[in-house]
C-alpha cells in the first residue's frame, strides 16, 4: 500500500485539504462535547499572544493535560506552539457531556492561573473558550494528524517538524510517552514506517503548494 495517497497533487486533493483548514478556522463554541467520539481540540492566545513563554511552560501544560484529560479521554495526537495548540482526543464512553467539558475547562483555567501568577499578568490568556470539531471520518483523522505534526514548521517555529520537541510526533517515532494512545493512529496509517513517510510526503506537498493554504 502506498502512503495513503499523500503523493497526489491533484486539484481534488487541494480542495479536500482546504476543507480541513476551513473547518479548523471555524469557531465551534456551543456544540456540546459528547462521550465516545474523537475531537479536534484547539485554541490560541488572546490577541495572538504567546501562551508558552519558556520551555517549562510546555512541560507544565502537558502535566495538567494528563491530570485532567486522561480520566475522561484518550490523547492520540498533540502539538503545542508558542501561541496556540492542537489535540486529538477521544472521549470515554458513558460520561456526561458536562463532566467532559468541565475537565477541559479545569485544564485551561489551571494553566491560565499559573501563567498569570508566574508572569504577573492579568486578564484572559486564551482567545476564547476552547474550540472543538468532531472527527467523523478516517480521512479527516489522517489529514489532521499530518496537519498537527507539521504545523510547527509550517508556521516557522522550527526548521524541521521531525525534531520539534513539543508535539507527539517524536513520541510515535521513538515509542515514548505511555500517556498517548497510539494503536488507532498507527493502524490507520498501516505501520510506523508508513506513518513517517506520510508525514514527510505531506510536508513536501504543503511546501510546494503554499499558495493554496492559509498561514
Amino acid at each position: 500500500m502506498k502512503p495513503l495517497g499523500y503523493q497526489e497533487t491533484s486539484g481534488s486533493y487541494i480542495e479536500n485539504f482546504l476543507k480541513l483548514i476551513s473547518q479548523i478556522s471555524t469557531i465551534m463554541k456551543h456544540e456540546p462535547i459528547a462521550a465516545g467520539y474523537y475531537y479536534h481540540i484547539f485554541n490560541q492566545g488572546n490577541n495572538r499572544e504567546n501562551i508558552f513563554i519558556e520551555d517549562r511552560n510546555y512541560t507544565y501544560f502537558m502535566m495538567l493535560t494528563y491530570k485532567h484529560i486522561l480520566p475522561i479521554g484518550e490523547i492520540h495526537c498533540y502539538c503545542l506552539l508558542k501561541n496556540h495548540f492542537h489535540f486529538i482526543v477521544k472521549t470515554k464512553e458513558g460520561l456526561e457531556s458536562k463532566k467532559i467539558s468541565q475537565a477541559f475547562s479545569n485544564l485551561f483555567n489551571a494553566y491560565a492561573k499559573a501563567i498569570n501568577k508566574s508572569y504577573k499578568r492579568t486578564g484572559s490568556l486564551f482567545r476564547r473558550k476552547y474550540a472543538r470539531i468532531k472527527i467523523e471520518s478516517e480521512t479527516y483523522f489522517k489529514n489532521l494528524v499530518l496537519y498537527i505534526h507539521t504545523n510547527p514548521k509550517h508556521h516557522g517555529f522550527c526548521n524541521d517538524f521531525i525534531t520539534y520537541p513539543h508535539s507527539s510526533f517524536q513520541s510515535y517515532v521513538e515509542n515514548k510517552d505511555s500517556n498517548l494512545t497510539k494503536t488507532y493512529t498507527l493502524n490507520i496509517f498501516d505501520s510506523l514506517q508508513n506513518f513517517i513517510v506520510a508525514h514527510k510526503v505531506k510536508y513536501d506537498f504543503l511546501e510546494s503548494n503554499k499558495k493554496y493554504f492559509l498561514e
